[in-house]
């Protein structure tokens, strides 16, 4: 249930229109509803703006599936994160409104075209990262944030990123994903006065150690204002983000 449902069952029992009974049902659910293996967290939307985000790995599609159906009725733009084809078909089989990013690898459930504000700069230093990438690229864009994507600008062809400066220095704040030895997190801390949000990832050879080089590179990061979420964590990535750039866009004046 988010604001607007709340404010709407308020109203209803005002003018007589919800009865006592029906509100004691939908307001039972609050704050979690127990299905046994989960608890789902319908007031995460109140507390956080955002509706609880299903991370898909380590669930049996029913479950996905189960949680889910609980979900439907009181919010949209639901994220399932970590998920593949076979998650999204069973997505599918309760609900026709779905939208599968393979490459980001989430279903939107009940998608909704959100207003986009700001600027978020989602940089990628080569094309192996692009997944994680789109993860925080889609992340954000469905949390309701203008998104540019500046993808294969690695640090070893640096003009490249030079070349899309202009965007980079539109951005309220810039998500950097890089593996190999992550370089690029503190090239573009070094370029832009926004915050950069460093994403290491588990692409490189034997030497990164899936992609703890990285993430100790930008742990160290010799540039101000650079970040870090841990190793493939694009979600993490574009929800931080997404909570700056709005920060910058909207004043920090939350509904």
């Amino acid at each position: 249930m988010d604001n607007q449902q709340l404010k709407d069952l308020i109203a209803g029992i005002r003018s007589g229109q919800v009865s006592d009974e029906d509100a004691l049902h939908r307001l039972k659910k609050l704050p979690f509803e127990d299905l046994g293996y989960a608890k789902v967290d319908h007031h995460r939307c109140l507390r956080n703006g955002v509706p609880e985000v299903i991370y898909c790995a380590g669930k049996t599609v029913d479950q996905i599936k189960g949680i889910v159906e609980r979900m439907i009725p009181h919010h949209r733009n639901i994220l399932a994160t970590r998920a593949d084809s076979h998650v999204y078909e069973g997505i599918l089989s309760i609900t026709p409104e779905c939208q599968y990013h393979e490459v980001a690898r989430i279903v939107v459930v009940k998608p909704q075209v959100v207003q986009e504000v700001g600027r978020i700069a989602v940089v990628c230093a080569g094309t192996s990262d692009i997944p994680v990438a789109e993860e925080a690229a889609v992340t954000a864009v469905t949390l309701g944030n203008r998104v540019d994507r500046l993808y294969d600008v690695g640090v070893a062809g640096l003009h490249r990123l030079l070349n899309s400066c202009e965007d980079l220095f539109k951005a309220n704040v810039a998500i950097v994903i890089a593996g190999m030895e992550g370089a690029l997190a503190s090239v573009v801390g070094g370029l832009v006065s926004c915050p950069v949000i460093g994403v290491p990832t588990s692409v490189g050879y034997g030497a990164s150690f899936g992609g703890i080089a990285a993430l100790l590179s930008m742990l160290n990061s010799c540039a101000s204002g650079v970040s870090v979420v841990n190793i493939d964590n694009g979600f993490g990535a574009g929800y931080q983000a997404s909570l700056i750039n709005k920060c910058v866009a909207l004043g920090c004046h939350h509904s």
